[in-house]
């Protein structure tokens, strides 16, 4: 069994019982200052002279007097060493236990990034697989159609008039993203949540269709940036509970308006996440750039959405993991002062 003052293993090895010693040097000067005290208080009642002997009683109360002048100060000198010992094992157990914190979040962040490193596959990766697979299956549709053809259809027209028919006129300098479909707002705003599993084909098709669309890449590529640089230091937005503001702020944001007017977008108050975003977002120039490009392109995008977006839309946008993120570093940037 260990010993009342024995420093005991705790996880991390950091938080353990302090080790007080049970004589401190607090306690050798409140020692020494009774000692002094004492000393002088019986050198001044011996050289003291006699007072005469009375029948009236306040010979008992001369008794109690000195007894408080001789030991009260004594008592008040051993309470202020009490106190101060006090106050240094409390101090010292906040220290041990603000670096079992920073520890245990350091442990998390590394955690994190192994994870993130080596078990799971990143959004391109997962993209890129999920378009293999769907060309695979348009490979094995289109030769069982045509197996299917060659039996029954009869002689084939000429190439040149297929070609007629099937083609469309294009005009010189289009690009195939102008032709390309348009995304709906259900498709804007899965892709700016970003999948949630790694089964979530439906919001991997609409992230691999946002990519596609111009308006919107902009987008999803710097929201996946400050995301990422945000878990690096164990910021992420599922974790993140803010205020939500109603749909008519949005719209008077997306207006143009700014400043306290708007000021309920930012809603998020986690005080860990804004000190750690505020303090990278001072001292990394990457991150502060990273911030502003992301800002920029939310101004700019949420304004076009927000023409064609209904309140369900705007409120159902307002809680993606991107609107979450503009919450957050719009709060540090000032955008809601």
């Amino acid at each position: 069994m260990a010993e009342p003052n024995e420093t005991r293993p705790t996880p991390l090895g950091l938080y353990a019982r302090a080790n007080n010693k049970s004589i401190t040097s607090v306690e050798v000067i409140a020692l020494a200052l009774s000692a002094v005290w004492l000393l002088g208080s019986a050198i001044f009642f011996l050289t003291l002279p006699t007072a005469p002997q009375t029948d009236d009683g306040s010979g008992s109360l001369r008794f109690i007097m000195t007894m408080l002048a001789v030991f009260m100060p004594v008592g008040m000198i051993w309470v202020a060493a009490t106190a101060a010992r006090s106050s240094r094992i409390m101090r010292e157990e906040s220290q041990r236990l603000q670096a079992a914190i920073d520890a245990i979040r350091n442990a998390y962040i590394v955690q994190s990034q192994a994870g993130n490193a080596g078990g799971q596959p990143s959004v391109a990766r997962k993209l890129d697989e999920i378009a293999a697979a769907q060309r695979k299956t348009e490979t094995a549709l289109a030769t069982f159609s045509s197996s299917r053809e060659a039996r029954s259809a009869p002689a084939p027209e000429p190439a040149s008039a297929q070609a007629g028919e099937e083609q469309t006129a294009l005009p010189l300098g289009t690009r195939a993203e102008d032709i390309a479909p348009s995304l709906t707002n259900e498709e804007f705003i899965r892709a700016v949540n970003f999948p949630e599993t790694a089964e979530d084909t439906i919001g991997f098709n609409a992230l691999r269709k946002a990519l596609k669309d111009r308006a919107t890449s902009g987008l999803v590529q710097a929201s996946q940036d400050v995301l990422t640089l945000l878990s690096q230091d164990g910021i992420y937005m599922d974790d993140l509970n803010p205020d939500m503001a109603r749909p008519e702020i949005w719209r008077r944001f997306a207006a143009g308006e700014r400043g306290r007017q708007i000021a309920s977008l930012g809603g998020v108050r986690d005080r860990s996440s804004l000190a750690l975003a505020a303090g990278r977002m001072r001292e990394d120039p990457i991150f502060r750039d990273a911030v502003h490009h992301f800002l920029r392109r939310f101004d700019k995008s949420f304004a076009q959405f927000e023409t064609q977006a209904s309140d369900s839309d705007i409120s159902e946008l307002a809680g993606t993991r991107t609107a979450r993120a503009f919450m957050l570093l719009g709060r540090i940037a000032g955008v809601f002062d």
